[in-house]
Order: structure tokens, then sequence, then C-alpha cells
């Protein structure tokens, strides 16, 4: 298996991957109002979860390693006149480069287990001031439930077998111990699934992002061949558009006063 290079796709990151839906914000908004919030979005990609704070009045610091999905990141503020609000710049998860109770609010979309966790926790736990909260998010397509998520991964298994996160649940309980153990209190969790509509292309483009896939899974060569192929198998199985089931999985963590 290739390393694991996240930057290799951003396009179709910004243009295909889905963000978490409306109702996954307002839940946050219960446990701290997100308008005025200082918020620091850690792995923030294109930005997905970093501009929909932005948008809800949050002021927002998104961090990526990799120098594209940061690029990716600043050219779609622009687009959505959220530059103002918004800062992005290449750092670690463990190792942000901020102050000490900087911020109110950090997230995590669908990043964590690339972490060293407990480091990241810490480094969480420091930049957040007191009573500030850590929102660890997983918006995951469910292959067990969805026959073309099912049937793709079929693919990407054909074409990379030492792929290891088929099938995966969507569920990560270990994240509550993860908080706990990390210093924080008030540890809940939430979870709920909801329908994606995905056009051939879109779908396409989200499995290019793929980490067994075009994001490190497959050689440059090769991912447009795994491409050809699904193009293929959704043209004869699935009409256009088709609907993948997603679950959102949460953890909401406070930091002690």
């Amino acid at each position: 298996m290739n390393p694991v290079d996240f930057g290799r796709h951003s396009d179709d990151y910004a243009e295909h991957r889905p963000g978490f839906p409306d109702s996954f914000y307002r839940r946050i908004d219960a446990f701290m109002p997100v308008r005025g919030a200082r918020a620091l979005d850690l792995a923030t990609g294109p930005g997905i979860m970093a501009l929909e704070l932005a948008a809800r009045g949050a002021a927002v610091a998104g961090i990526d390693v990799a120098p594209e999905q940061i690029a990716a990141a600043e050219r779609l503020a622009q687009v959505r006149d959220l530059a103002d609000a918004t800062r992005f710049h290449v750092a670690r998860a463990e190792e942000t480069g901020f102050d000490n109770e900087s911020f109110d609010l950090v997230t995590a979309g669908q990043c964590w287990h690339w972490f060293d966790g407990e480091a990241a926790m810490a480094e969480a736990l420091r930049v957040l001031r007191p009573a500030g909260i850590l929102v660890i998010a997983h918006y995951s397509y469910l292959a067990q439930h969805s026959p073309v998520a099912r049937d793709t991964e079929e693919l990407v298994l054909r074409f990379n077998p030492s792929w290891n996160m088929a099938g995966e649940s969507g569920v990560y309980p270990q994240r509550i111990d993860d908080a706990i153990r990390g210093g924080f209190e008030r540890v809940e969790a939430f979870c709920y699934q909801q329908d994606e509509r995905f056009s051939h292309a879109a779908w396409r483009g989200r499995m290019r992002t793929c980490n067994g896939v075009g994001s490190g899974g497959l050689s440059p060569e090769e991912v447009p061949r795994f491409d050809e192929a699904l193009g293929r198998l959704l043209a004869e199985k699935y009409p256009d558009p088709v609907d993948v089931e997603h679950r959102v999985w949460c953890v909401v963590a406070r930091k002690p006063l």
C-alpha cells in the first residue's frame, strides 16, 4: 500500500466529499453557540467543517498537514466570501502552534484515527479555554446498509487487497474513554443516520479520495483504472443518482473550569 497523502486529490475532496449535514451543526450549537465562537478545525482538508462553522458566525482557524488541502480551503473560502472569517495554515493536530487557551471550540471531522490520539487530545486540551468544547466527529458511508457502497468496497479490495478499512461501522466508542483519559469532562456522544445523494460522477469523485484508492492505496497509474471500473459498475447496476446511507457519530467533551 502506498503512503497516505490526502493532498493527492484535494480537488476531489473539495468538490465531492460530503460535509456533515445541517442537523449536525444544530446539535453542536446546543452544546456551545457557534456564532461568535473562536474555533480550531483539525485536519481541515479543504475546509469542509471550518467553512460551515464560519458560515454560522464563528471565527475559524483550520490546519492540515497537506499544503494542497490548505490551498483548496483558502480557495473555497474566497468563493464563499468567508476569507475574513477564516485562516488556514499547514500544521499537525498534535502540534498546532497556537497559544494556550486560544479557542472556545476545537473540531475534528473524519480524521481522528489518523492522529497520535494521546498527543492530539493533550493539544486540544491546551488550546481550549476553560469550559471550551472538543468535538470529534465522523460521517461515514455504511457499506452494510448500502448496496452501492458494498459493491464499491468490493471493487476497491480487488484493486487493493491490503486495504484494511472496508466495512467500517462508523461508530467509535473508544473516543469517549480517550476524552476522559485526556482530562475532559461532561463527555457525551450522539449518533444517527442519514442518506446522502450522489450523482455517479460525484460518487466516483468521493471514492477517489478514499485512502484505499487515490489518497494512498493505489498508484497514480492505477487510480484511473479503478475509476473507470467503478464507472462501469455504476452504469450497469445503479440508476443515476444513488442514495448512500451515512452515519454521524460524534463525541462532545468539555474542558474543566
